[in-house]
């Protein structure tokens, strides 16, 4: 077996090379392009991005942010999206081990990445992510993912229902809508994927995440009171939460309580 330094690299390679599809994905849905066609190319010339130009993180740093044939700038965006799901894969793999659960949560984590940059870019989550995502998530949970299928439908049917039930009493109370349809569906994947006590420690990391990042923003004078802040992202990271430290994080709330 390679040394634990190479399996790691190996695997990190993997998920920056996964990334960068991701990055695809987060440019392409919320346009309703095709993830295929055309071939990857630079969005201020048009120039078609040439094979050993569109390498992980390294071409990033070669070309020095930059389209060799325009010189227009390379958002950051690219390679932290690359490095975000190369280092989301070792964790899981250090996690999980030479499993079906690593790698059916891999997936998961990548979702979550492609909803969470698509969610602050443009408030909307797309359906195309979350509806397959729910399906695979309970046909994982009855076939190879070691959690509890009963418990993974219980997850989606609360996380659905539970943020359902907060988006029509917002609307009902404010008079406009305070929650999309979109939060609801991911929560209900997250469920499918994790199960019911995860979404309980999604909803409370994500809102906790949200109002602390939302006083910040408008305390910087970024946002204002009115301005909708998506709540994808936090969910996202209250999902990932959940993922890695859910029983941890539930003993330390109880503790709280006693």
């Amino acid at each position: 077996m390679p040394p634990q330094w190479e399996l790691t690299l190996l695997i990190g390679a993997l998920g920056a090379v996964i990334g960068s599809f991701l990055n695809v994905c987060i440019h392409r849905l919320p346009r309703g392009e095709s993830l295929v066609r055309p071939r990857s190319h630079c969005p201020a010339c048009g120039a078609l991005i040439r094979a050993f130009d569109n390498v992980p993180l390294l071409s990033f740093l070669w070309l020095r942010g930059r389209c060799r044939g325009c010189r227009a700038a390379i958002s950051i965006r690219y390679p932290a999206v690359e490095l975000l799901n190369g280092l989301g894969y070792v964790l899981l793999w250090r996690r999980f081990g030479w499993t079906p659960d690593a790698l059916i949560y891999g997936v998961f984590f990548s979702a979550l990445v492609v909803v969470t940059f698509i969610d602050w870019d443009h408030q909307i989550i797309p359906n195309r992510i979350t509806l397959p995502g729910i399906v695979v998530g309970l046909v994982s949970a009855a076939t190879v993912l070691t959690g509890s299928f009963v418990d993974a439908v219980i997850g989606a049917a609360l996380g659905g229902g539970l943020l359902y039930a907060v988006a029509v009493a917002s609307e009902w109370v404010l008079k406009k809508e305070g929650m999309g349809l979109g939060d609801v569906k991911l929560l209900a994947m997250i469920g499918a994927f994790l199960g019911w006590k995860a979404v309980l420690v999604t909803v409370f990391v994500g809102a906790l995440g949200g109002s602390l990042v939302g006083l910040a923003l408008m305390a910087l004078k970024l946002k204002r009171r009115e301005d909708p802040i998506p709540f994808g992202p936090f969910l996202a990271v209250g999902a990932v939460s959940a993922l890695f430290a859910g029983p941890e994080l539930i003993a330390w709330y109880l503790r709280l309580g006693a």
